[in-house]
């Protein structure tokens, strides 16, 4: 009798050690699968707040360089109030642009306007977004590729991994990648030359070990009319023609970084309303994780613009008309 439930027991015990054996693997699994989801969200929680603490670091900068300036919410403005750039008055559904002073602005960058500072051609709309990659940036390339629209992206450094295939669209769809500063930190880029090589160098070659492109288009944090640098500006403007790279300006705000909510509508408006007023128009925008507000105006600012039937979008390249603060600063010096 005990020789046949010996069989028994050991197919039973066979059995159970199968059993054991399938959740020794399965358990293992199953945790591994939970810890890797766990962690994806607990990384984009990270990256999430590395944004939002660069974003008030950012404006925490800006306000401290911008504090003497009447009215001034952020050093990409500086430009705007000084000399009459395009702008908005924030939190209100009004605009106000700089009229007689516009038009001179256009007239000295070689630009043909009417008596009414309208183009008497085409006007080349240059849509530029400033300080991605973020949470935000796979939206907009969603957007610009539903309208079929090529834009500019000035971006940052950010090694995440979050953060590559980013990057790579913006090349893939066709948009122009562009350079902003790898720490986007004015008291660290500005502090000397060397500080401003070092820095652009550091996002030249990650850009282009990520993406394989070499970027050659560059924006100044603050615009290269900053009064924040501790370096001549013209001696970096003349790094960048040594080295082959152009930088650009912008002459059109939406007015996302002016550190007030603005409607969509409101950011849309800003940017619609004053385009025509140059053949090259280079429009400020801001590719941030806190932007959301610049995404929603984005497909209304884009209805209203592919409307326009003597306006073209295009990508920044080097053959365009390069709006450089700069330049028009010197020309006011030596030409008061």
């Amino acid at each position: 009798m005990e020789e046949e439930k010996r069989p028994r027991r050991v197919a039973l015990l066979k059995k159970l050690i199968i059993a054991f054996l399938i959740l020794g693997i399965l358990i293992p699994t199953v945790l591994c699968i939970v810890l890797f989801v766990k962690v994806s969200k607990l990384q984009q929680q990270i990256d999430s707040l590395l944004a939002q603490e660069r974003t008030n670091q950012q404006v925490q900068e800006t306000v401290e360089f911008t504090q003497e300036i009447p009215f001034a919410a952020s050093a990409d403005d500086v430009w705007n109030r000084q000399t009459g750039t395009v702008t908005a008055e924030t939190g209100s559904s009004q605009t106000v642009s700089g009229d007689a002073q516009d038009v001179e602005w256009a007239q000295e960058s070689g630009q043909q306007v009417q008596e009414d500072g309208r183009s008497e051609q085409f006007t080349d709309v240059y849509l530029t977004f400033d300080d991605g990659p973020s949470q935000n940036t796979e939206e907009i390339l969603d957007i610009l590729k539903q309208y079929d629209v090529k834009a500019t992206f000035f971006v940052i450094g950010k090694p995440q991994e979050y953060y590559a295939p980013l990057y790579r669209r913006i090349v893939e769809e066709g948009h122009t990648l562009g350079m902003h500063s790898y720490s986007h930190r004015y008291q660290e880029i500005y502090a000397s030359k060397d500080a401003f090589v070092q820095d652009l160098d550091c996002l030249q070659e990650f850009l282009y070990e990520t993406t394989g492109v070499w970027s050659r288009f560059y924006r100044f944090p603050g615009g290269s009319s900053n009064e924040v640098s501790k370096v001549d500006m013209h001696e970096l403007t003349d790094y960048l023609a040594e080295e082959d790279i152009y930088y650009l300006d912008w002459n059109v705000s939406c007015q996302d970084a002016t550190g007030q909510k603005l409607r969509p509508q409101q950011i849309a408006d800003n940017v619609a309303d004053y385009v025509r007023q140059y053949r090259t128009a280079v429009v400020l925008l801001h590719d941030g994780a806190d932007k959301t507000s610049t995404v929603e105006a984005l497909p209304i600012m884009l209805e209203k613009l592919l409307k326009m039937e003597d306006v073209r979008i295009l990508p920044v390249s080097d053959d365009m008309d390069f709006v450089q603060h700069l330049q028009v600063a010197d020309k006011h010096t030596q030409n008061p």
